[in-house]
């Protein structure tokens, strides 16, 4: 209970930091947004309907066709979220900054967007529209959450072209190139992890020597060395990026002639990493 309080909470959060983005920054300047909220400003520029009515519609028609897609919990923090989106935007129609650079109101629109979406999708939830069909390339096709979501929220965006001309336009893509990246940093890159594989003879010192000092599982794989043509034992472990120096002085003080290979990481579920819950 604790725990969907806090994931609730920051729902709640998240969903108000996007309403600030559009409100403040976005709107004043005219620029548009991919997805659902990007069709909620193309109706506001035309006929100033309100964006939280316009995203709090579609967006509900979005969950009942694509609620199969997402699981119970998704479900339920999808539509808290698409609630508090709304409200919020409802609530701040009017709060205005006084920041007449249009470029500068993209980089920080772009900044607050995927500060929110992403505190939104690190509890398991969505904001509806785009972000459902993301999640369904996730889940099928593999694709990046957030870069997925880059691809759709440009039809979105390209479809606005004959409202806010040629250079709001390019300037909403530098915005959701930032707010890509920003959300890909609170969603996945949080905790930097990194895959080693090493290959020595001495495998059981060392695997020894990096359970002691790191506390990390290591798999022991066996594999054949081609050009020697013999048998060879493959050490496997994930650790934390801050880990990586120290797991290079270990190898190195037992065995300076051992091949080691460091991989970047994105996911990593299981103990020690994250929880399968927030999967």
């Amino acid at each position: 209970m604790k725990r969907r309080l806090l994931d609730i909470l920051t729902i709640m959060v998240g969903s108000f930091i996007f309403a600030l983005a559009i409100n403040v920054l976005i709107i004043p300047t005219n620029l548009g947004e991919g997805g659902v909220t990007g069709v909620a400003l193309i109706l506001y520029y035309l006929f100033e309907w309100s964006p939280g009515l316009v995203t709090l519609v579609i967006n509900s028609l979005l969950i009942v066709i694509g609620y199969k897609f997402l699981s119970k919990t998704s479900v339920l923090y999808t539509i808290i979220a698409v609630i508090f989106n709304s409200l919020f935007l409802h609530l701040s129609h009017d709060w205005r900054v006084e920041a007449s650079d249009m470029l500068v109101n993209a980089i920080f629109g772009g900044v607050l967007a995927g500060l929110g979406i992403g505190m939104v999708i690190r509890t398991g939830g969505t904001t509806a529209g785009t972000t459902i069909l993301a999640r369904i390339a996730n889940k099928y096709f593999g694709w990046s959450i957030s870069y997925g979501l880059l691809f759709f929220d440009l039809i979105v965006v390209f479809s606005s072209y004959f409202i806010i001309g040629t250079e709001r336009l390019m300037v909403t893509i530098v915005m959701l190139y930032v707010g890509t990246k920003v959300m890909d940093f609170i969603v996945e890159g949080m905790n930097h992890k990194k895959a080693v594989t090493i290959i020595s003879k001495s495998y059981e010192e060392i695997a020894e020597q990096i359970n002691k000092k790191t506390h990390r599982g290591i798999t022991v794989l066996t594999g054949y060395g081609y050009y020697m043509k013999d048998d060879k034992k493959i050490l496997y472990v994930i650790i934390h990026k801050q880990e990586v120096l120290m797991l290079k002085k270990i190898v190195k003080a037992i065995d300076d002639e051992s091949f080691v290979a460091i991989h970047d990481v994105r996911d990593v579920i299981g103990k020690g990493f994250m929880d399968s819950a927030n999967v």
